[in-house]
């Protein structure tokens, strides 16, 4: 069973620590849930690019795509590969810098109080079973560290950041997921007015 530690660490996950992150502001509830997903190059898997990026140790001239991002500070808490794999970059504690200009419920800067959770793949691949067994377990793990994420906290970057951002995309199932957590049949966060945010 999964359990994150007081320090925001969790012993299960490979800890890859990232210098881009800072301190949540003072007082802050963790109280959301952002799912991304992420691919490098855009829509291959494997070879650890995403994880030197989050690092800023990108190389620049590995990849033509990667001249353009190589400089950008960017980091999630979580990132789940395609088999499962874990790995963890920034303490739950701390803000990790995964969702950008956004906005959930009204309240805006949402890296203040979310934990982001990277999903290596596409908008528009299926992710494998063993990514969703592991969300499902990193979620219930921070479910219970951090209670104030109900399942009416749980969403998407595109949700967040409507016409800026597009993942996790078509291909996540957020229906089963969520059926998985709750044990409900229907939920009504497949209401698109539950997952976005009003302007």
């Amino acid at each position: 069973m999964l359990r994150v530690a007081q320090d925001g660490w969790l012993a299960q996950a490979r800890a890859l620590p990232s210098p881009h992150c800072n301190a949540r502001p003072v007082g802050e509830t963790i109280s959301l849930l952002v799912i991304h997903n992420i691919s490098l190059p855009p829509g291959q898997f494997g070879g650890g690019f995403v994880q030197q990026l989050f690092a800023g140790e990108l190389d620049p001239h590995c990849h033509p795509y990667f001249a353009s991002i190589s400089s950008i500070r960017v980091s999630a808490h979580f990132l789940i590969e395609r088999d499962g794999s874990l790995f963890q970059f920034v303490s739950c504690l701390d803000r990790a810098w995964h969702a950008g200009a956004s906005r959930f419920g009204g309240r805006p800067e949402c890296n203040d109080y979310s934990i982001g959770v990277e999903l290596e793949g596409t908008d528009t691949e299926p992710y494998t079973p063993a990514q969703y067994a592991a969300l499902i377990e990193l979620t219930r793990a921070l479910q219970a560290a951090y209670p104030a994420i109900t399942p009416y906290r749980i969403t998407g970057h595109e949700f967040i950041a409507p016409g800026r951002k597009t993942d996790p995309g078509s291909a996540f199932d957020w229906r089963g997921y969520l059926r998985a957590l709750t044990g409900h049949l229907d939920t009504p966060h497949f209401a698109p007015t539950t997952q976005r945010s009003p302007a």
